[in-house]
């Protein structure tokens, strides 16, 4: 069955306007056509990553329905050739209650998939075969215990590691960001171990020599391990600043490269707590330009519903937000996003991106079920979406 529905298109001032245009240009509107979707009933979806023509999901927790009782122990395997993606294979993960990220390489030959809770791991795997996965290796110590929440692969001065940010997980240790050395990914090795976070590390963004940490109440950090100037490596980092954003609980972060060359700007996630099914957390726009002194300098919220996490279409300006109950949003990112008239502005000075009409789209929540947006990944034209309860979205982004 193929879905042909437009889920919306939001009527701004400017929506006569077809396409979109070049920063500071105007605001267009962007349509989100679910072309289909590849159902999961039996565990709960979590992250995902694609390659190609292939795209992987994670499973998350325990998933309790009348028939059985499922574990997050597998990744799926989808081809997403054509509309509706279909499933391939289900690899499932040894001593594993819970998958977070899964992240291909860059040259597309290893998929990294993180494990929790105890014995916390990832586990690399081959992809020459990208619709069955083989198993290089696994690597675990007593620093990724009890559990490997999320992990970041990413090349630093043309070595490829993995930035694991491990989850105390009610143990009462402390939350540590554990950095791995892939260069040989049969046999990976450490190279760090440091304590961050309050009470958690959630997240990391690795870009340019820049290593970004989400540390929840501490804020989100900047680290040179080697492209910062200051002297970091990737076995010593160095801090070169901090910033609290309002409301804490900093869970995920996309520093933006805009088609011009900008670096300005790094988009924040706040994840809150759920209240009778829905989520709460708002993304934060810090100004980075002066990676020392960041500045949070404007915000979106959605009421009733919070984001998790993101993906940036970066030629075209445009942030796809997963936010749990409320889908998937669009929002347009370009231009100066820290300036705006008073009356657009919140009672401390922060921009309010909303007022400003930034949204410009959004998808999945009007296809009358209860959807819960975990991931989110941009491809070109295709939006995918990884839905806790229904599996995995396949969209269409039309001007």
């Amino acid at each position: 069955m193929k879905f042909a529905r437009i889920l919306l298109l939001i009527p701004l001032a400017l929506a006569c306007e077809k396409g979109f245009v070049e920063p500071d240009g105007g605001v267009a509107s962007v349509k989100l056509v679910v072309e289909g979707r590849g159902s999961v009933n039996e565990r709960y979806t979590a992250e995902l990553w694609v390659v190609g023509n292939i795209a992987y999901t994670t499973t998350w927790g325990t998933r309790v329905s009348p028939t059985s009782t499922a574990t997050g122990n597998a990744i799926k395997v989808w081809d997403v050739s054509g509309a509706i993606p279909i499933l391939r294979d289900s690899v499932i993960v040894a001593n594993a209650g819970t998958l977070g990220d899964i992240q291909a390489t860059d040259d597309g030959k290893l998929l990294v998939v993180a494990t929790e809770f105890s014995p916390g791991s990832i586990v690399v795997f081959d992809i020459a075969d990208p619709l069955h996965p083989k198993q290089l290796s696994r690597f675990t110590n007593d620093e990724t215990n009890p559990g490997v929440h999320t992990a970041e692969v990413q090349r630093v001065n043309g070595k490829l590691y993995a930035f694991l940010s491990v989850d105390p997980g009610g143990t009462g240790r402390p939350a540590r960001l554990v950095i791995v050395d892939l260069s040989n990914p049969s046999a990976p090795t450490q190279v760090l171990s440091q304590v961050m976070g309050d009470p958690f590390v959630h997240d990391v963004y690795v870009r340019d020599g820049i290593l970004m940490t989400a540390l929840w109440n501490a804020g989100f950090s900047i680290f040179d391990i080697g492209g910062g100037g200051k002297g970091g490596s990737i076995s010593q980092p160095v801090l070169m600043g901090n910033v609290k954003t309002v409301g804490g609980r900093v869970h995920n972060i996309w520093w933006y490269h805009n088609s011009n060359g900008s670096k300005r700007y790094a988009i924040i996630g706040e994840e809150g707590p759920v209240s009778q099914g829905a989520a709460s957390g708002d993304i934060h726009v810090v100004d980075v330009s002066d990676l020392t002194h960041p500045v949070e300098v404007a915000f979106y919220a959605v009421p009733g519903a919070g984001t998790h996490n993101f993906s940036v279409d970066e030629s075209r300006g445009i942030l796809f937000a997963a936010y749990y109950n409320a889908g998937v949003k669009a929002l347009d990112i370009r231009g100066d996003l820290g300036s705006c008239a008073a009356n657009l502005k919140s009672v401390d000075g922060r921009c309010d991106l909303s007022k400003m009409g930034r949204e410009i789209g959004h998808g999945v929540s009007d296809e009358g079920m209860a959807v819960n947006v975990w991931g989110v990944q941009s491809v070109g034209s295709k939006v995918y979406a990884s839905d806790m309860i229904n599996g995995l979205w396949k969209l269409e982004t039309v001007p």
